[in-house]
């Protein structure tokens, strides 16, 4: 990578300032994290730091709290459950940039926690002087945090201004070593399979993989928004009517490498139980809600010959069933299909996880929004700030 890598840095006895995305989800009420996933992907930076005498302040944002304190959305509970993580005590700041903070800055092999980035305003402002009290606090700076690398906010690209040296942390760099394998040089044939409710979530992507990939599946609600363009009934189908003359454009851009269902699962209304059936045509009276079992085989078949598979969004209502069934289906296709698999974060990984494949896929993204933006071609703001090797 042509980014600075934690590896390439010397931490000994060094203040190292860590962004790290310790936004888990809370019970409510604040005090007792349901999801401590998050956490435990930045253990191999954290401990890396630690093994190699650093002194390590960690930061992350939690939740939306609009530029002011709220208990709800303190960071307390994470400090307390990666401190058992560790096995080792974890300070907690009660601000985190001040007076308060600067005098409980740790010793080499020691860990501080400051409380959450968002509780001033002036953090997603990006704010000059915010970023520099930030950067106040540290001799080198680490990125791990590649959820929040697509948002150019104080502690992902502002602060990066004012310290000496900016790295990426261990799960930044394999998520950015994976997502640049299958964008820049994949093994042929490469596929990617798109889904989720709307095109206009995924023009960029479209069109940023279509000179990339081989075949590019397409699945979910946008399908159908496709299938109008084409002439084809779509009965009470989601369909983005302002997006019709896009996707025109999209198919013909695309030569024979867009592929779109060719049967459908639908009902007549949207909800858990409803009757179901398979259909070539959709009725007017009816919505599609999954692919059918028509679909499933010609996509299961691409995807067997495939080397190189990208992913992003379900293909139905998977959290629906009966209508998860084309999800599930091509989740064990990708896994069975040997190929290096990407799955970008969100809907698509908790996909992969109810069809029970998790272990058999290369690499699932931590960051939905962060490599949807990549895989669109999108300069991140908190990649492009490190340091150049």
């Amino acid at each position: 990578m042509s980014k600075l890598s934690i590896r390439d840095l010397d931490l000994q006895g060094k203040h190292v300032f860590m962004r790290v995305d310790f936004n888990v989800p809370l019970a409510p009420g604040g005090k007792e994290i349901t999801s401590d996933k998050r956490i435990k992907a930045s253990l191999p930076s954290i401990q890396y730091a630690l093994e190699h005498g650093a002194a390590l302040i960690l930061a992350s944002h939690l939740g939306r709290p609009k530029g002011k304190p709220n208990a709800e959305m303190s960071l307390a509970p994470v400090a307390e459950r990666l401190s058992s993580l560790l096995g080792k005590p974890v300070a907690f700041a009660p601000d985190c940039v001040g007076s308060a903070v600067e005098a409980m800055l740790p010793k080499p092999g020691e860990v501080l926690l400051l409380e959450n980035l968002r509780f001033h305003g002036e953090e997603e402002k990006n704010d000059p002087g915010f970023s520099k009290q930030l950067a106040a606090l540290c001799d080198v700076y680490v990125n791990d945090a590649f959820g929040s690398a697509h948002r150019a906010h104080a502690s992902t690209a502002g602060m990066i201004a004012y310290v000496k040296q900016a790295a990426a942390g261990l799960l930044m760099d394999k998520e950015l070593e994976y997502l640049s394998k299958v964008t820049t040089n994949p093994e042929r044939p490469c596929i990617a399979i798109l889904g989720g409710a709307k095109v206009s979530d995924k023009i960029e992507v479209i069109q940023n993989l279509m000179p990339v990939v081989d075949r590019l599946l397409i699945g979910g609600a946008m399908a159908y928004t496709f299938l109008r363009a084409r002439g084809e009934a779509t009965g009470k189908s989601l369909v983005e009517e302002d997006k019709i003359e896009l996707a025109q454009e999209l198919m013909a851009a695309s030569g024979d490498k867009l592929l779109l269902p060719v049967d459908h699962v639908v009902a007549a209304e949207f909800k858990a139980g409803a009757e179901s059936q398979v259909v070539d045509t959709i009725p007017g009276d009816k919505m599609a809600l999954d692919i059918g079992p028509q679909t499933i085989a010609a996509y299961e078949a691409v995807i067997a010959g495939a080397r190189t598979i990208i992913w992003n969004g379900p293909m139905g209502v998977f959290e629906m069933p009966p209508f998860d069934k084309g999800t599930v289906a091509l989740a064990k296709a990708v896994a069975a299909s040997g190929a290096v698999s990407v799955v970008g974060g969100g809907d698509s990984e908790k996909a992969i996880k109810s069809a029970g494949v998790a272990d058999k896929i290369s690499h699932i993204s931590t960051g939905g929004g962060a490599s949807l933006e990549f895989l669109g071609g999108t300069e991140l703001p908190g990649v492009a700030a490190l340091s150049g090797k």
